[in-house]
């Protein structure tokens, strides 16, 4: 309890002058891995699903992603990039791919097909067939799948230290320089910012589902699916 007690002071006496700047260079590079990762992967993943083909290619996609430890592909990168800012951001991109590729596809693809038949003859193009009847049926699961990456791409900031990035992953690696009540608290704070990122994922995703939907097992179903 001392350590611990000895880390929230940490955290009040080194704020202002190490740990704010740590955290806000963090967050950079999260927003850069995360938002990176669903540019790519939601297009492709709600057309895969729309189009019900390409399930091969997103599970694989997803297993091969899931499967490449992030300090290997930094490591691997340090060869073609250097280190600094991107190397760490290419990896966390590649980490946040899959889970968002593959609930993306599974949502979309898993709509029932009178729904979409039933839309098709109601006059609907197939533009906005995909916009408002199979991606907001689809919302709970591709939330889930970006409220997962959210918090695997915030958890591996930390790796950053070892690709001579910033953040809190450095305070982290240099046990030498701020004892292990530093290490601590930089800890608490990257746990801190993991859990707000899934609270803030949480809510939008209870925000983009349809009210008709919520509450059912299908959006549990879908959560459970995206942890796995």
């Amino acid at each position: 309890m001392n350590d611990f007690s000895n880390a929230f002071e940490f955290i009040g006496n080194h704020w202002s002058d190490l740990l704010q700047d740590s955290c806000i260079q963090t967050l950079k590079l999260f927003a850069a891995g995360f938002l990176i990762a669903a540019a790519i992967a939601l297009p492709i993943g709600i057309w895969l699903g729309h189009i019900h083909r390409g399930g091969f290619l997103a599970i694989n996609v997803s297993n091969v992603g899931r499967a490449l430890p992030s300090l290997a592909v930094i490591a691997i990168l340090l060869a073609a990039i250097g280190i600094g800012f991107w190397n760490v951001a290419i990896a966390l991109v590649i980490l946040a791919v899959p889970v968002i590729l593959t609930n993306a596809y599974v949502g979309v693809d898993g709509i029932d097909r009178d729904l979409v038949e039933s839309a098709r003859g109601m006059g609907m193009t197939p533009w906005q067939i995909l916009t408002r009847v199979e991606v907001p049926l689809a919302a709970p699961l591709i939330f889930a799948g970006l409220r997962t990456a959210a918090l695997y791409v915030m958890a591996t900031t930390p790796l950053a230290a070892f690709a001579g990035g910033e953040g809190l992953g450095n305070v982290i690696a240099n046990q030498a320089s701020y004892k292990l009540e530093g290490v601590i608290a930089a800890s608490i704070l990257i746990s801190a910012l993991a859990f707000l990122a899934d609270g803030v994922f949480a809510l939008l995703q209870r925000w983009a589902t349809p009210r008709a939907l919520r509450g059912r097992t299908g959006e549990e179903k879908g959560s459970a699916l995206a942890s796995t």
